[in-house]
């Protein structure tokens, strides 16, 4: 048995078979075969084709929301511009009785991170008393936030001012609420994709809870509009926004004057407590 593996070529022996090298002839021969193929030549058509519709799909989806991008721009526009004019007696009164009520500044300015995280200054009403020493950020919100506060913001007459951020090109009438600054090193990768649009005067999650959701709730509706926001789901938006002004839905988190600060995605946390 063993002469006859010594003396055998074959595989089943446990020898490899001699190689040949091939003639210029037979290599020729081959390739023009496999070129020839019908076999060949329709695995490399598929290739192509599967090929080019991803790479269609993926052009598309970018053209899609840079055309959708210039689209939005001037709705943003047309909408802002025409409201602050016909809203104007509205903002007008606003103004004078906060004045009269809350003194001044009539308005509130706060950076937020806009769009990539780059900061602009918000405009809206002011809502809340600043406390004794004039540092806003010391008093609990329950404690600053005054009735005529309140009713602005249950009717989302506070946010009217943002009119203004949308026309200037910082905000859009639809995106992720634009929230604090100091908040950007909390967010996990995830999270911080809101910022890859422009942030709106109302959004996905403003129309599916508001404030009373999680933080980690609203951020993944967040990511989930930008992912697949349309001209037609802002539309739906907005019309929602109205039905959920008009409710009064979700004005404030279960126990807060508006909502808990951001203090890190729960998630995370526990991980971190974990590895330690």
């Amino acid at each position: 048995m063993h002469r006859l593996c010594a003396s055998s070529t074959t595989p089943a022996c446990g020898m490899d078979p001699p190689v040949s090298t091939p003639t210029a002839s037979e290599t020729a021969s081959s390739v023009r075969l496999r070129r020839g193929s019908r076999v060949g030549g329709l695995a490399r058509a598929a290739i192509a084709a599967a090929t080019t519709a991803r790479d269609r799909r993926k052009g598309e989806a970018k053209v899609t929301h840079q055309e959708m991008g210039s689209v939005k721009r001037l709705i943003d526009i047309a909408v802002s511009a025409t409201g602050l004019v016909l809203l104007s007696p509205v903002l007008a009164g606003i103004a004078l009785v906060s004045l009269i009520l809350l003194g001044r500044p009539v308005l509130f300015r706060q950076e937020r991170p806009g769009l990539r995280g780059r900061p602009f200054r918000l405009v809206k009403f002011r809502t809340m008393r600043a406390d004794r020493s004039g540092e806003v950020e010391r008093t609990p919100d329950a404690e600053r936030l005054t009735r005529w506060g309140r009713f602005l913001r249950r009717q989302s007459l506070d946010e009217l001012p943002e009119l203004w951020n949308v026309l200037r090109g910082e905000m859009s009438l639809v995106g992720p609420r634009p929230l604090l600054v100091e908040y950007l090193p909390l967010y996990s990768a995830r999270q911080a994709r809101r910022h890859e649009v422009l942030p709106g005067m109302t959004g996905w999650a403003q129309v599916n809870g508001r404030n009373a959701l999680s933080w980690e709730e609203k951020f993944e509706l967040d990511v989930w509009y930008v992912d697949h926001r349309t001209l037609g789901l802002d539309l739906a938006i907005l019309l929602a926004t109205l039905t959920t002004v008009a409710r009064r839905r979700g004005i404030s988190a279960a126990g807060e004057a508006t909502m808990r600060r951001f203090e890190g995605s729960e998630t995370e946390a526990k991980e971190r407590e974990g590895a330690t």
